[in-house]
């Protein structure tokens, strides 16, 4: 006999209910990122596009994500130049420090912590905002007036966060970089012309084209993921609330299955890169 929960449900109906739910979840962000693809492409080229609402809501990301960024950065840089000082000074392969530190925060922690940030600080508040927009019955006033939502509110957003995250991963990289070099040169493990010439040797344009690539997506995923929430949050500011919650958790998940898929195809596609 099923297991019957607190609920008088079996973990079998449970499970299932889940399941439903999820797969309707993902065909309603699959939706809404069409849509805003859609309406963001069409109305730039129609020259009807929002451009007010896409310089305040890239302002607004700057503003919130630029110097929590910077302060995860900075210790990032100096944990990898630990680490992989440790491990190089270890096999006697510290003069390729640079190439490690390097190639490691272009390619991996340049995009995860630029994309964390716009999910933590920058989706969360995207969720709150239409999620407040929602409750208040703003979303089912605009519809009623003939305004698109997804494309007077979700379409710029997505459209300000591609740029503000293709921006703050050069940001992200530069300063990670910078830390490592500090570390690695200051204290003496290795001279800057070596530490400098090992990353210069190794890296390719291709790694830089990955993290923006990365970056490019991570971004779009989470301001979709934090859109959706927020246009389907229900039950006042708990539902609000709990949509953030799940807008942030769902969006973490999201980047680290999509970032070790598209690692994996760039090894593939790139096999003379240092993996």
């Amino acid at each position: 006999m099923a297991t019957v929960l607190a609920s008088g449900r079996s973990v079998v109906d449970d499970l299932a209910g889940r399941l439903r739910e999820g797969i309707r979840t993902s065909g309603s962000l699959v939706i809404l990122a069409a849509e805003a693809s859609y309406f963001a492409a069409t109305d730039i080229v129609a020259r009807r596009f929002s451009w007010s609402e896409f310089l305040l809501q890239a302002w607004f990301m700057t503003r919130v994500s630029l110097l929590p960024t910077i302060l995860v950065a900075i210790p990032f840089g100096v944990i990898t130049s630990v680490q992989i000082g440790g491990v190089a000074n270890q096999i006697g392969a510290i003069s390729f420090s640079g190439a490690v530190n390097g190639i490691g925060v272009l390619r991996q922690g340049a995009p995860l912590v630029t994309s964390l940030m716009i999910a933590g600080a920058v989706g969360s508040a995207i969720c709150s905002d239409l999620g407040a927009r929602t409750v208040r019955e703003e979303v089912d006033a605009m519809k009623v007036m003939g305004i698109n939502p997804v494309q007077r509110l979700v379409a710029p957003r997505v459209v300000a966060a591609l740029l503000v995250a293709l921006l703050l991963t050069v940001v992200v990289a530069m300063a990670a970089m910078t830390t490592a070099f500090v570390m690695n040169v200051g204290t003496g493990n290795v001279s800057a012309g070596t530490y400098l010439e090992s990353f210069v040797s190794f890296s390719q344009p291709t790694d830089l084209i990955l993290a923006e690539l990365k970056a490019l997506i991570f971004g779009f995923i989470a301001t979709v993921v934090a859109a959706h929430k927020g246009l389907t949050a229900r039950g006042g500011p708990k539902g609000v609330a709990d949509g953030v919650n799940q807008a942030v958790v769902l969006s973490v998940i999201l980047l680290a299955v999509v970032n070790v898929a598209l690692t994996q195809v760039y090894v593939m596609l790139v096999p003379s890169g240092v993996a």
